[in-house]
């Protein structure tokens, strides 16, 4: 038989790696060889590329089983489902208060990751940043991942998104410092001419911080004013949150307590 080439290999490997995942255990070279039809040197060839890129490993007797890659990934994907079913109710509790779009972040490889999103009930700002690749330096949410040292910038220049963008690592780096003195990051027109926003982190058991969450809104609604009293908001709302992560009881459910709404309904906009 010929030697597959293009889609055809591509196929054919996907094939191999789905029956691999979905076996209910680790599967020897001579089954999953019989089971896809294919010449042993196919299969050698193809599974010896899924183990180079990690997608598939051998156990201590030769059979396969998913990569670290694929078994990263479901790791990641069940914490990340358990963190959006626990901050749900704190985001909608924010958004009520603030009016505006509250996210729930966390680090990505290369960008930010906004996993939750509570839109805003203005119609000017209902931007849905889900999915969306958010730098780190010119970002509210980038800002307390960075400023508490959960990722790093790569080297080279920064991206200047705006004309208000910090473009030197001398600049940022007094920024960062005062985001971890305050508790909280705000980028005034950063990202975008005309978008401000605040974040504040998240903390784990262990005091790591896991996640941020942010408020974000057009400038001629967050003004000097309205952004002081939605810091102090979202600073109350990732702090609960962080309480709520420590507890082991806490059920996902969970409404915002009744602490969070005695400390916050002053200071709501």
């Amino acid at each position: 038989m010929s030697t597959p080439t293009g889609t055809q290999a591509v196929d054919r490997a996907a094939e191999l790696l789905v029956r691999v995942v979905e076996a209910e255990g680790p599967v020897s070279f001579g089954a999953i060889t019989e089971a896809a039809g294919l010449p042993k040197s196919t299969t050698s060839r193809l599974l010896g590329a899924l183990e180079r890129h990690a997608l598939l490993e051998r156990d201590r007797d030769g059979a396969l089983r998913p990569g670290s890659v694929l078994t990263r990934y479901a790791r990641r994907t069940s914490a990340t489902d358990q963190l959006v079913a626990a901050a749900r109710p704190f985001l909608e509790d924010l958004g009520r208060r603030t009016g505006e779009t509250v996210n729930l972040a966390v680090p990505g490889p290369g960008a930010v990751e906004q996993i939750d999103q509570v839109d805003s009930r203005y119609l000017l700002g209902a931007t849905n940043w889900v999915g969306l690749d958010v730098p780190f330096h010119c970002s509210a949410l980038g800002k307390v991942f960075l400023a508490h040292r959960v990722v790093s910038l790569p080297p080279g220049r920064l991206e200047q998104r705006t004309d208000r963008t910090i473009t030197t690592r001398e600049a940022l780096t007094a920024e960062l410092d005062d985001v971890r003195r305050r508790g909280y990051a705000v980028a005034d027109q950063e990202l975008e001419p005309g978008l401000v926003a605040i974040a504040a982190p998240v903390r784990d058991s262990s005091g790591h911080v896991v996640a941020a969450l942010s408020v974000s809104g057009p400038s001629v609604r967050l003004t000097t004013d309205r952004i002081a009293q939605t810091v102090a908001l979202t600073v109350t709302a990732a702090a609960d949150l962080s309480a709520a992560l420590h507890d082991a009881d806490t059920r996902p459910a969970t409404r915002p307590t009744t602490r969070t709404t005695a400390r916050t309904q002053e200071g709501a906009a």
